[in-house]
Parts: C-alpha cells; sequence; structure tokens
C-alpha cells in the first residue's frame, strides 16, 4: 500500500493515477479501470491532484463515502463496466495529510475475464501503457477474447478447406515418429483419414465430410493454405541476425519446423545438457504462440544465448508460469499432437525446470520478456555465467515471489535504489539489479541518474 503520509512523493505511473473528483465520480476512472484490469493492475486514487511538477497531492473529498457507494453501485453495473473484479478490501477510505481521499485497488483480471470493456461494447476496452490509457485496438480486443474461450481457436474445424490442405509427407514423418516413440500403438494401422480424426487433426462435417481442424493445418499444412485461415502466420529461424534457409526450404507447418530448429539447436554450442530443456522451449513457444497475432514465431540463436519469440502475451501470470505447476495452453489442440509423440512432455520440467536447470549449472537466469502493441513473448536463455547454484525449484518460486515484492515496493514507495530493493528483499545488491533490470526490459520500471545515485520508478 501507498504510504499516504508522503504521497507528494508519489509520481502517476502505469500502476498509480491520481483523479481530484471534486465534481463527484469522474468519467474517465472507467477507461483507467478497464486499462489497470486489462494489463498489470494499479491503483487509482480519488481526490488526489497532480501538480505541474508531476507530484501527487491529496484534497479533501467532502463526501467521500457516497463516492464510493456510486463507485460500487457503477463497478456492478453490466451496462457500465463488462465486470467487476474488486473485492470490498479494493476499496478504501483514506486519511492523507488531513484529507480524505479514496483509493482503489485493481488487480490484473484473468484471463477469462478480459477484455474488461465498458457500455455493453467489447471494442470500448483500454490497456495501460507509458503513455497513459489507451483504447485497444480491434487486434488487441480479439486476442483477449480469443484467450477468454474454452475451446481454443486449434480446436475449430476448418469447413472451408478439405484434406488436400495438409502435406502427406508431413503426416507420413509424424506417424513414423509416433511408431517410434510408441511402437505397436493403437493406432497404428489405421488409414490417415482415421488417424487424423484421432488425433484431433481432422473432423467430421453435420454431412461426414472431413475437414482439417486448425490444429491439423498448423501442424501439417501446406504453407499456403496456413496462410489463407492465419494471415501474420510466420515461422522464423536465425543464425544471429541472419535468416537461414529461403523461404522456399523453410518447412511450411509447425510440426516440421519443430523437427528443423530441434537438430539446428542440437548443433549448436550449447552445452548437452540444455538440449533437453533447449527442445522443450521451443515446443512451449509453438504450443503458446497467438497465430493469430502479428510478426509470427522467431528463434534467434546467438553466439551465448537463445530466443524464442511467439505473438501473444502470456495466459497466466508470468510469475504462475516461472514457478510452476500451471498449465494453460493457447493450442490445446496441438500440444495434445506434440504429446502424442512425446514432444514437450516434461522433457525440460517446464518452465520452472528450465530456471532450476540454468541456475544449477551456475548461468545467468532466464530472461521472460512480454511486450504490448503487437503482443509478444519472449525467452532468453543465455550461457554466461550467472549466480552461484543452489536453490533449485525454491529458487523459481523465490524469483516469482521477488519479482512481486520490488513491483509491490515501488508502488508504495515513490522511488527505491537497488540498495533498498537488496534490503526489501533480503537479497545481495548484485541479485536486486537483476531483478531490476528484468523489469525495465518488460518496461514495468524505469531507471533515473547516474550510477552512484541511480533510483529506480514504476513507468509512466
Amino acid at each position: 500500500m501507498l504510504d499516504f503520509s508522503n504521497i507528494e512523493a508519489y509520481r502517476e505511473n502505469n500502476r498509480i493515477e491520481a483523479k481530484k473528483a471534486l465534481g463527484g465520480l469522474p468519467k474517465s476512472i472507467w477507461e483507467t479501470y478497464s486499462a489497470f484490469a486489462n494489463t498489470l493492475g494499479g491503483i487509482i486514487l480519488l481526490g488526489v491532484e497532480e501538480y505541474p511538477d508531476h507530484t501527487l497531492h491529496p484534497i479533501h473529498l467532502p463526501k467521500a463515502p457516497r463516492l464510493i457507494e456510486e463507485f460500487w453501485s457503477l463497478v456492478n453495473n453490466p451496462q457500465r463496466v463488462s465486470v467487476n473484479i474488486l473485492m470490498e478490501r479494493h476499496v478504501q477510505l483514506i486519511q492523507a495529510e488531513g484529507c480524505q481521499i479514496v483509493a482503489i485497488t485493481v488487480p490484473r483480471a484473468q484471463r477469462y475475464d478480459r477484455p474488461v470493456y465498458l457500455d455493453g461494447n467489447p471494442l470500448n476496452a483500454y490497456r495501460r501503457s507509458g503513455e497513459g490509457d489507451y483504447k485497444c485496438t480491434k487486434d488487441e480486443v480479439w486476442a483477449m477474447i480469443r484467450d477468454a474461450a474454452r475451446v481454443t481457436r486449434d480446436m475449430q474445424m476448418l469447413p472451408e478447406l478439405g484434406l488436400e490442405a495438409l502435406c502427406a509427407e508431413s503426416l507420413r514423418r509424424y506417424r513414423s515418429l509416433m511408431s517410434a516413440v510408441r511402437p505397436g500403438h493403437a493406432w497404428e494401422k489405421l488409414k490417415d483419414k482415421e488417424f487424423l480424426q484421432r488425433i484431433g487433426a481432422a473432423s467430421k462435417d453435420e454431412n461426414g465430410a472431413l475437414h482439417p481442424t486448425a490444429a491439423g493445418l498448423l501442424l501439417f499444412g501446406h504453407g499456403y493454405a496456413i496462410v489463407r485461415e492465419f494471415p501474420y502466420y510466420s515461422l522464423t529461424y536465425r543464425e544471429g541476425s541472419a535468416r537461414v534457409g529461403a523461404r522456399s526450404e523453410e518447412p511450411d507447418g509447425v510440426f516440421d519446423f519443430y523437427l528443423w530448429v530441434s537438430e539446428k539447436l542440437m548443433q549448436s554450442r550449447a552445452p548437452a545438457w540444455s538440449f533437453p530443456a533447449l527442445r522443450e522451449a521451443l515446443a512451449n513457444t509453438l504450443i503458446n504462440a497467438d497465430y493469430d497475432g502479428e510478426q509470427g514465431v522467431c528463434i534467434t540463436r546467438e553466439s551465448s544465448r537463445i530466443t524464442f519469440e511467439n505473438p501473444g502475451t502470456f495466459r497466466v501470470s508470468v510469475d504462475e508460469a516461472k514457478a510452476g505447476g500451471v498449465s494453460d495452453p493457447r493450442n490445446r489442440a496441438v500440444m495434445k499432437m506434440f504429446t502424442l509423440v512425446d514432444i514437450g512432455t516434461g522433457g525440460g520440467s517446464g518452465l520452472a525446470g528450465i530456471y532450476e536447470l540454468w541456475q544449477k549449472n551456475a548461468l545467468r537466469m532466464p530472461e521472460i520478456v512480454e511486450t504490448l502493441r503487437p503482443d509478444r513473448t519472449a525467452l532468453v536463455l543465455s550461457f554466461e555465467p550467472g549466480e552461484s547454484a543452489g536453490g533449485g525449484t525454491q529458487l523459481v518460486l523465490k524469483a516469482a515471489a521477488d519479482r512481486m515484492l520490488v513491483l509491490e515496493h515501488l508502488t508504495s514507495h515513490a522511488q527505491a535504489t537497488s540498495a533498498d530493493i537488496a534490503a526489501r528483499l533480503g537479497v545481495s545488491p548484485a541479485r536486486a539489479r537483476t531483478l531490476l533490470r528484468r523489469l525495465i526490459d518488460e518496461k514495468i520500471v524505469v531507471a533515473e541518474g547516474s550510477r552512484r545515485q541511480r533510483v529506480y520508478r514504476l513507468r509512466r
């Protein structure tokens, strides 16, 4: 919680919004509520004014309790806001420097509640960036709607396509791999059409005609057919800044791309112990990509690191993903078909296992960066030396908790030094600086001042 006895030390940022509210509940409060809910969460302060020097100052709200009643009435009105994600404890009446103000803490909404929108119109949704609240584009709204659905996009049958959209050679390679990892399996002697139905790559329409599912098209489709359904579809592998392979030589479908890139990664100078984790990181990237999103999947291998980047943000929080035990794949049918041939089945023990493995081998800890406009997620695995080994899964859990503590500290304090963060977490200054660098990379935190007098704030 903020230090309300020293509120003038704060600034508006990507997690704090101040509104005077002297004329009643401001209309713009709902844009900020929507923006915080659809992004990282934040605190709305009513009865607080921002001065020209950007400092915050409380001003007495004479009818603050009535303001709170009005807020609760409207936040529970679906004609005003699509969903109320608040509990009673999230709205507080505060005494600050002799003034009564209202503090509303808005958490990040769960994916099934997003987008949080206004006035009964899903396109009237907002997000928060360094420039303040902005109205979401149609693509951003549709991405959140897709993620909110119980049935994932890749499970859908594509009735306008026939099975000729699928590459027979790609399917043959998949079936050969399945026979190798599951010799004598029950589906081994099925004909291709029935096999495709069994694995979820094809489905019958009401007339009994067989069509690919979106997952079947993504895994085995010809490039021309995939791009018709997913116009932004792109799979890229780079070594340094150079793209490897001419477009006509690169695999079209996700399955062949996985096999091709996996082989490239195994030929790299990465240590042998990392290969299962690299394969799993690659599989997770393909399983969780939003193939309707912009810029496509890109795997970049450099001399000392490998970056796995895909369109779409995390469907669970980054900290839950790091801690492990939570599975919410964007492409559930793709994951199932990968699992049938032992791809992405825990060889690297998931993201938590990757963190543990990198810590065990004393390498720089993996970095996850989420960006908006367009939505993208990147996992960076470095092979440079890092902090000393030890801690295992407990360390991963602590890393997730530490990240939240840093955000909470910078929310409740206007600024902090790396020494302040180190003391708050009970870690070394080097560890604190590492956490802060990651939050800077994620565009959540900014650094100000020279090295000796550097302070950190939440991004405006």
